[in-house]
């Protein structure tokens, strides 16, 4: 280790909940280490999210132990050995060390151990089987500091073997390479996954979904997703054709602070509506994405054809039917897309489009200008928003009212 890791380490230690815990669940003949991501990332110089912990202890012991030191444990897994542990407000899962005596390519059936080389080797990748323990130690027993030091991602041992034990790892394998790696991805790897990609057909849909969007906003999500075309991966995982040249135009022109992975989706995968309704079945987004890539689909459908530099007053009448992100989130689509050209100024219409007034008339209105409760009110109000639309959208109540009392007038004759 170099000078910065040895300090990132030592001031990750001195952290009062880190600190704490490992006190509490290290010594009386029992050792517990930081495992995985979290020593990883701190190697690494990038952020540590949750901190993961393994153990000799069984979890009756882990339970034991936290109680003593006045902690809160919850057996969030306790039939694979993990009890969450909160110290100091901060959640910790700690998990009994395991090694694998069955498994299914999904999930494994496991024993308790107390050998942290033969709990390392059963994990996915060398980057994440790194430990650290009480006292500043990184333990490595499948070379992953060598792969560290050079951005690879390496499965351990045997790359088929590790696939067929779960097959999600299959998409793991793009997911981590486009977060940490660098240079081509690992030919081994990349082998075993071509290999073993019918496995992915018996995954649960919300397990690659999960795997899919994080691996969408990931630095070098371009690059692993062309990887996944070429070795016949990523049809099957989104159900159609990527549209890889549009999504490599997105992820160029977005900054670090706002990506958002439904809109990467639409971006790789969605010229119709018929495309989100498949990616809802594929891969059971929740509703609130299905709404968000299902209006943007709707957004694209009503741009289609019509010239990039379209009315103001077009784009607006769109946004009342799908909202005006979607309208701008289509507009971006369509854009990035060589085949249909540039905007003229996508960035002003975008802006124009933001700062258009609310409509603030509503059916009370309507009613109360003795229009009969029923569809009848709807149809006014809708005539009434057009035309205030194709006037430019006037941002007065009073002048809103107008087209109201037009509407109506219009209505009656």
């Amino acid at each position: 280790m170099n000078e910065a890791e040895r300090a990132r380490i030592e001031s990750f230690l001195q952290r009062p909940a880190v600190g704490d815990v490992l006190a509490a669940f290290n010594g009386g003949g029992e050792e517990t280490r930081v495992i995985g991501g979290a020593v990883r990332d701190l190697l690494l110089g990038e952020p540590v999210g949750d901190v993961d912990l393994a153990t000799t202890a069984f979890p009756d012991e882990t339970i034991r132990r936290a109680t003593a030191a006045g902690f809160k444990s919850v057996p969030t897994g306790i039939e694979h050995g993990t009890v969450t542990v909160v110290a100091h407000g901060i959640p910790f899962e700690i998990t009994t060390l395991r090694r694998d005596v069955e498994t299914d390519g999904r999930r494994a059936k496991v024993v308790f151990g107390r050998d942290f080389a033969e709990d390392a080797i059963r994990r996915d990748f060398t980057v994440n089987a790194l430990g650290l323990g009480r006292d500043g130690t990184v333990h490595d027993y499948c070379g992953g500091l060598a792969d560290l030091a050079v951005r690879r991602i390496r499965f351990i041992g045997d790359a088929g073997l590790r696939i067929r034990e779960d097959y999600l790892r299959i998409l793991r394998f793009f997911r981590f390479h486009a977060r940490y790696g660098e240079g081509a991805l690992d030919e081994t790897g990349l082998a075993a996954c071509t290999a073993g990609r019918a496995g992915l057909g018996g995954l649960s849909r919300e397990r690659v979904r999960a795997e899919l969007l994080k691996l969408l906003v990931a630095p070098r999500a371009v690059d692993a997703l062309s990887a996944m075309m070429g070795a016949g991966l990523l049809v099957p995982v989104i159900g159609g054709v990527p549209r890889l040249s549009r999504f490599a135009a997105i992820a160029a022109g977005e900054s670090a602070g706002t990506v958002y992975p439904a809109f990467r989706l639409a971006a790789l995968a969605v010229v119709v509506r018929e495309d989100a309704l498949r990616l809802r079945e594929g891969l059971r987004l929740s509703n609130e994405q299905f709404d968000r890539i299902e209006r943007m689909a709707l957004a694209l459908e009503g741009l289609s054809g019509r010239s990039t530099d379209s009315s103001i007053a077009m784009l607006r009448h769109l946004a009342h039917r799908v909202g005006p992100d979607a309208v701008a989130g289509g507009l971006v689509l369509l854009t990035a897309n060589d085949s249909h050209g540039g905007h003229t100024d996508v960035q002003a219409a975008i802006a124009e489009l933001g700062r258009t007034p609310p409509f603030q008339p509503s059916g009370r209105d309507v009613l109360k200008r003795g229009v009969a409760a029923g569809p009848d009110v709807g149809r006014v109000l809708d005539q009434a928003r057009r035309d205030w639309i194709e006037a430019g959208c006037p941002g007065e109540r009073a002048q809103q009212l107008a087209f109201v009392e037009s509407a109506v007038a219009q209505r009656a004759r």
